[in-house]
Order: structure tokens, then sequence, then C-alpha cells
């Protein structure tokens, strides 16, 4: 049986990494995820966890490096200031193909920012932040109750792929309340790894796990193999969601909360004569591109909605791939968009035309 609680969305996914048989948090608190670490320190170690503040974000990647080589499954969350210092740790981390859970919940930037909400940190997110050509896995919750099954799902995503896994929320999604239902999940089902360093315990070789290959043909391996396990994750596992979008003349395509913001002005500009529709892209990387360059050929624009200067929209132009004009509506600082600011945009997209003849239909 589902278990259902009202809990804020940092809560959501402390309780639900505890489900998930998450076994070391290695964190350092920060606005506005620090009751992810609050939740965890109260509640964790009575229930078979390690929860450990380390004295950095910088300590405690290192720590998710080594806990996740001895095979463990571990989970770390910063906000973006945090998340910029763990970027080091994080390629290293990718290279040596450990998984791992890392959460973000976006504050404004740059710099030190302000503690409210953003979304400026997609680039960092689905770019690679840190150096070299690596990729983090990366799901874009926009429910509370998302944020709890993304934990589960990160999890399993990651050892699928021996990846690190990135939930990418922002700071209202992690403060806000709703109801989450906690489905049943079997944590005995994962065993440690055979690639894990636990000791040789009879084995004629030993688990040697490095992201460092001083013979640049060794390094080229490697990475070639990185890039094929991201090819696979590209084919398997794009995850979106559409809303209106049978009969759409114009899309827009947002993700967390300003998805949430933009369903409603779906709604109202439904309500006006004009026929949105949305597209929310629930993973990041891999990103829906081929879905969103088919819906390009149905619809006369698109507009991206986003918390930020417009970084998914170059994702977005780069899916339409030219097929149709693709506009941007976004706030920085701190600032949420509304519905309706986001229907202003929208209509000024629009002919005075097509919406007085929509409204006599």
């Amino acid at each position: 049986m589902s278990e259902t609680l009202l809990m804020k969305g940092n809560e959501a996914i402390a309780e639900a990494a505890l489900r998930a048989g998450c076994k070391g948090y290695f964190g350092y608190p920060i606005t506005p995820q620090s009751e992810v670490l609050e939740y965890l320190s109260q509640h964790g170690e009575k229930r078979g966890m390690v929860v450990l503040q380390a004295e950095s974000e910088i300590a405690s990647i290192n720590m998710i490096y080594g806990a996740a080589g001895a095979g463990a499954r571990v989970m770390t969350s910063s906000s973006s200031p945090g998340i910029s210092l763990m970027q080091e740790g994080l390629s290293y981390i990718a290279c040596a193909q450990l998984p791992c859970l890392v959460v973000n919940i976006n504050r404004g930037g740059p710099g030190l920012g302000t503690i409210q909400p953003s979304q400026g940190d997609y680039f960092q997110a689905v770019k690679g932040g840190g150096h070299g050509d690596y990729k983090l896995l990366v799901l874009a919750p926009a429910t509370v109750q998302e944020m709890a099954d993304l934990v589960f799902e990160g999890f399993d995503l990651a050892d699928k792929y021996r990846n690190p896994v990135m939930i990418l929320a922002d700071g209202a999604l992690g403060q806000m309340m709703e109801k989450v239902a906690f489905r049943e999940y079997d944590v005995t089902k994962r065993e440690i790894p055979k690639w894990a360093t636990t000791g040789k315990n009879g084995r004629k070789e030993r688990n040697i796990i490095t992201s460092l290959h001083i013979k640049s043909e060794e390094m080229e391996k490697v990475n070639q193999h990185l890039q094929k396990k991201y090819c696979e994750m590209q084919e398997h596992e794009v995850r979106y969601q559409e809303v209106e979008t049978e009969d759409a003349e114009y899309l827009l395509v947002a993700y967390g909360l300003s998805a949430r913001i933009a369903h409603k002005s779906v709604q109202i500009a439904r309500e006006n004569g004009i026929k949105a529709g949305l597209l929310r892209p629930i993973t990041l990387f891999p990103y829906p591109t081929n879905r969103i360059h088919t819906l390009c050929k149905q619809v006369r624009a698109v507009l991206t909605v986003e918390m930020n200067a417009g970084q998914m929209y170059e994702d977005v132009r780069l899916a339409a791939n030219g097929v149709v004009p693709v506009e941007f509506y976004g706030r920085m600082g701190g600032i949420i968009p509304s519905p309706e600011e986001v229907y202003e945009r929208l209509k000024r997209m629009v002919s005075p035309e097509t919406i007085s003849q929509e409204v006599k239909k």
C-alpha cells in the first residue's frame, strides 16, 4: 500500500531517498535546500543511513565519489553556488562511471545571487558543468509528487548506466507543500555491484576505479565508451509530458515550475480562442529533441518559458531546426512569471485576425 503525506518538496526528496535504500548522504547546508539535510539528520541514522554534514560542498562530492566507489547507493544535495563547487568532483565521478544522485534546488544567480527560485543552472546541468566530454542524466520535476518519484527513478537510472543523475528543481518546488503518495519499492533487489572496491574477496584481479588515464589512447577509449552510453540514454530514456498538443497551432515549451505556469497560460489561451499546447520535458538530458521537431511541423510558432535569460531556448531552437520561429519569455533574479504574463507574450506572436476568427468560432 502506498502512503500519502503532506510534505515540502525538499522533505519529499529526503524521505524518498530513505525509502529507495540510500545508504549515505553527504552534504552542506545552503538555502533553499537545507531541509534535505535537516530531514535526513533527523531520520536517517535510525533508518540505516549514514548522514554527514561535510565541511564544504567540495568535500561532500568527494565523499560521494568514495562511497559510490565502494558500491553504496549515495546522494548529495545543494543549491546553485554549492553545485558549482562540486563540478570537478562530478567530472571525476562521471569518468569513473559511478552511480549517484545529485539534487540541485536552484536559486537566482550569478554569484551568490538570491535565495529565491531560478532555472539559471540549466546550462550547467545539461551541458556538463565541469571539464571534459561528460553528461549527467538530468530529471526535472514539476510537482512535489515528482520530487519524490524521480528520486526512485534517478537511483535506478544511475545504477543502470553507471552514471551520476541530477534532479534539477528550484527553490519554489523545494519549499512548497503538496500531498505525496510514496510508492512501494523493494530495496532488497539492489546488490553491491561486482565492480565495487570492496576488497578482492577471492578475485584474481583487483577492482580499480579511477578517472586518470595517462595514455591518450586509453583516454580516448574511455571517452568513446562514455559517448556510446550517452547515445543509449538518448535512445531509451527520453521522458516528457504533452498538454493540448493534438490540435495546437502554438507550442509552449517549459520545464519544472515554469511548466506549471505555462500550463495555466495554455488554458487562458484556449479560453480566448488561441489553440495553444504545452510540451514539458521531464528529462533535460536526454532531451526530447525529436518530439519537439515533430510538433514544430504542426504549429505556427514556439514559445519557450523559463526563469532565466533563455538557456533551454537554445535547445528548442536546435530542435525546431528552422521549421518555425522560436521565441522566448523569461524572468530572472528569482522572479516567477505569472500565467497572464506568458499569455500576453504568446498573444504578441499571434495575429489579431487569428484571435478574432477563433473567438467567433
